[in-house]
C-alpha cells in the first residue's frame, strides 16, 4: 500500500514551496518603525536567529503590533521552530483575522509539524481567500487525509488530480482516500490511470486488490495481489494481503505459505504471525501452532485471533482456565466478535457452568449478523476474527 507516513512526508518538503511568502508583504504596507526595519533586513540577510530576537523585543515593546506577532512567526518558521511558529501566528490572527496569507502560514505551520486536523481550519481559511489555487487544494486534500477524514479529503483531492493528471503519487492519495472512504470504484479508475503509466506499480496492484476485495470480487482481488507479489516481493504486507486473501477462501495450506514469506520479510509482522498460527490450526498442525502463537502473543501489537486460537488449543487439551481467560482475552480486545463468545459459551456448557454458558449464548446470538471482515480493515490493522469455525 501507499504509505500514508511517507506520503504526507513528501508532501510536507512540497509545502515548502508554497509557505511563508505572505506575512511579510502586507507589513511592508504599514508604517515601518526603526526597529521593525532592523528586524526585517536581519531577514532579508538570512539572520533569521537574530530577527527572531529581534522581532521578539518589538512584541514585548508593543504587544497589540500585528507586523510583530507575524514576522516573528515567519521568522521561526524559517528557522524550522514550527511549535513556536504556531502560537506567534495565532497571536496576529488575533489582533487581525483578516490579515491576508497568514491562514495560509498557520495551517502551513500546523501542516509541517503533523497536526493535520489542527491545519484544516486554516487552510479552509486560505482556500476562501485564493479559491482556483491548487496548491492549497492539495494541502487541505492531504490535511484531511492525514487525518484520517478520507470523504472531506476525496474532492480536494480529486481537484489536484485533475489540476495535475500526471502526478502518480498524488492519483495514489486519492486511490487510498477513496478505497477508506468505501468509494471502491474511485479507486479502481486511479488505479486504471496509475497502471497505464506504471503497468509494475505495486502499490497500484495492492490498492486495487482491496478495493476489489471490498466489491466482493475475489478472485480479481487475488490477481492484483499475486501481480504485486511477482512486481515486488519485498514490498511491505504484500504477502500478507495475498495470504488473507487466500485464507478467506479458506487455501490454508497456500495462505500460509504468504504469511511465511510475509514473515521471512518482517519477522515481527504480529498479523502474519497471527494467522499464520490460525492457519496452521485448520490444517492440523496444532504443535506447530502452538509454537507460532506463543511467538505471536510477545509482539507488540498482538491482534485478537491469537487469544482466540491459543484458547481453542488450551481448550482442546483440557486446560480449561487457560481456555477460560484467552476467550476472555478475545472479548477484551473486541467484544462485537461473536467467535470468542460462542466458543466460551461452548467450554463454559462443558465445565457445567449453565449460568455463564447461557449469558454468553445470549451475547453470541446477539452479534450473529456477519460483519464485513474485508481487506481494507485487515491491512489497517483490524482484529476481526475468521469467518469459518477453526478445526480442533
Amino acid at each position: 500500500m501507499f504509505c500514508r507516513a511517507g506520503l504526507l512526508l513528501s508532501f510536507v518538503w512540497m509545502a515548502a514551496g508554497l509557505s511563508f511568502l505572505h506575512a511579510q508583504g502586507p507589513a511592508r504596507n504599514q508604517a515601518q518603525s526603526r526597529e521593525s526595519l532592523q528586524a526585517l533586513q536581519l531577514e532579508q540577510q538570512g539572520r533569521f536567529a537574530e530577527a527572531e530576537q529581534a522581532w521578539q523585543q518589538i512584541t514585548v515593546q508593543n504587544p497589540r503590533s500585528v507586523q510583530a506577532w507575524a514576522q516573528l512567526g515567519l521568522v521561526r518558521a524559517r528557522l524550522e521552530e514550527y511549535p513556536s511558529a504556531i502560537p506567534a501566528y495565532e497571536h496576529a490572527l488575533k489582533l487581525d483575522p483578516k490579515l491576508p496569507g497568514l491562514q495560509l502560514d498557520l495551517g502551513l505551520a500546523y501542516f509541517k509539524t503533523g497536526k493535520f486536523r489542527e491545519a484544516v481550519l486554516p487552510l479552509r481559511a486560505a482556500a476562501t481567500e485564493k479559491p482556483d489555487d491548487a496548491g492549497l487544494k492539495t494541502l487541505l486534500g492531504m490535511s484531511y487525509f492525514g487525518s484520517a477524514q478520507y470523504r472531506e479529503a476525496v474532492p480536494y483531492l480529486q481537484a489536484s488530480v485533475k489540476a495535475s493528471p500526471e502526478n502518480l503519487q498524488l492519483r495514489g492519495v486519492l486511490a487510498q482516500s477513496c478505497l477508506y472512504d468505501k468509494q471502491y470504484d474511485c479507486t479502481l479508475e486511479q488505479y486504471k490511470q496509475i497502471i497505464t503509466v506504471d503497468p509494475d506499480s505495486v502499490q497500484a496492484h495492492m490498492l486495487a486488490g482491496e478495493a476489489f476485495d471490498g466489491l466482493h470480487r475475489t478472485l480479481e482481488a487475488i490477481s492484483e495481489f499475486e501481480q504485486a507479489v511477482k512486481a515486488s516481493p519485498k514490498e511491505p504486507n504484500v504477502h500478507f494481503g495475498l495470504g488473507y486473501l487466500l485464507w478467506t477462501q479458506r487455501h490454508y495450506e497456500e495462505a500460509a505459505q504468504q504469511f511465511q514469506q510475509e514473515l521471512e520479510n518482517d519477522p515481527t509482522h504480529a498479523q502474519a504471525m497471527a494467522y499464520l498460527g490460525d492457519a496452521q490450526i485448520r490444517l492440523g498442525e496444532n504443535d506447530a501452532a502452538r509454537a507460532t502463537l506463543e511467538k505471536a502473543v510477545k509482539l507488540p501489537d498482538t491482534v485478537r485471533i491469537v487469544w482466540l486460537d491459543l484458547g481453542i488449543l488450551h481448550a482442546a487439551d483440557q486446560q480449561n482456565d487457560e481456555a477460560v481467560a484467552d476467550f476472555l482475552h478475545a472479548i477484551e480486545m473486541d467484544p462485537s466478535e461473536v467467535d470468542a463468545h460462542w466458543r466460551l459459551a461452548r467450554l463454559y456448557q462443558s465445565m457445567g457452568k449453565k449460568a455463564e454458558a447461557q449469558a454468553e449464548f445470549a451475547k453470541a446470538r446477539k452479534l450473529h449478523e456477519e460483519t464485513d471482515e474485508g481487506l481494507v480493515r485487515r491491512m489497517s490493522g483490524g482484529h476481526a476474527a475468521p469467518p469459518p469455525q477453526p478445526q480442533q
